[in-house]
């Protein structure tokens, strides 16, 4: 079993069209609803991949119900919070030329009462079961301080389960001391934590061993385009996985820590699931998750040879 936590999820509605106007009326070609938020995507995709997952939310209004329902007929099962504020709708309208624009709603605040139910329930629900590994995923709603995804890893690491964190900033840098089992930053969010940009593979490399001294026991880093980092104890590797073309890049981070999560966690065969699952995930419309018949683990590429003077694009 592989629990996920997602603190503000969503819906998801993606237009596609040719190309965007400003300001003028614009007609999709296509249009999708998706379930959203990190965690609520690392669940569909693990049970995309036949991996037994639970989602734990706050959900509140018309949207939380339809998030919910969606959920159920992925075949995820969810565990809920009934908050009084709206469950969030972001949208994204992709370009055929390959550019995505986001409009990311801020979400609703959660009380003190709704905050302290959430933490007890993933919790309660990471403890008497098999659960191996705990996914807390995305940005905090208002209501929650930084310092919530710390409780979580702290009350959670000592009912044994592995605890994997993808998230930015303040709720970051404040969980590391807890000692995540793997934390999952892109570029920018690395470059933020560390306090200045990524030029090279080798300043990467050198960012993550500071958040693993820090406290995380690994770092997993997204480098877009570029590929893929796994900083660990054990060792470090790099990966590549090379896409003709990106349909949608929505979710593509998500559907890289579900591969890492279910090939085991670690070492660079979950490295390479990873990277299968991101590059497959850039190809599908919307958020949509890749299934095991979208991967191609034999466009991947992992080394510990790591190129540290190769210079980091975009």
């Amino acid at each position: 079993m592989i629990v996920t936590i997602t603190p503000n999820p969503s819906l998801d509605r993606t237009y596609e069209l040719g190309t965007l106007a400003p300001g003028q009326v614009n007609r999709a070609a296509h249009d999708r609803l998706d379930p959203g938020g990190k965690g609520v995507n690392v669940a569909r995709a693990l049970t995309a991949a036949g991996h037994r997952t639970r989602a734990v939310l706050p959900l509140g209004g018309f949207s939380g119900q339809l998030l919910s329902d969606l959920l159920r007929r992925q075949d995820i099962e969810v565990a809920a919070v009934t908050i009084t504020g709206d469950t969030r709708i972001n949208v994204s309208i992709a370009e055929d030329r390959g550019r995505l624009t986001k409009i990311n709603a801020v979400g609703p605040e959660l009380s003190a009462a709704e905050s302290a139910a959430l933490l007890a329930l993933v919790r309660d629900d990471c403890t008497g079961e098999d659960v191996d590994w705990l996914a807390c995923c995305g940005s905090l709603p208002r209501g929650l301080g930084p310092e919530w995804y710390a409780e979580v890893v702290a009350q959670v690491h000592s009912g044994g389960a592995r605890i994997a964190l993808d998230t930015s900033g303040p709720a970051l840098l404040a969980a590391l001391s807890a000692r995540p089992d793997v934390v999952k930053p892109n570029r920018e969010e690395l470059a933020e934590a560390v306090g200045r940009p990524l030029v090279t593979v080798g300043d990467a490399v050198d960012a993550a061993g500071e958040l693993r001294k820090r406290g995380a026991q690994q770092v997993l880093t997204s480098l877009g385009a570029d590929g893929m980092l796994l900083i660990a104890e054990e060792g470090s590797w790099f990966g590549s996985a090379p896409v003709a073309t990106v349909r949608s890049d929505v979710g593509a981070g998500d559907a890289s820590l579900a591969g890492f999560l279910g090939a085991g966690g670690t070492g660079p065969e979950a490295l390479a699931a990873a990277l299968a699952h991101g590059a497959a995930a850039v190809q599908l419309p919307g958020s949509v998750m890749p299934t095991p018949a979208d991967l191609d683990p034999t466009a991947v590429a992992v080394t510990a040879d790591i190129p540290l003077a190769r210079p980091l694009h975009g």
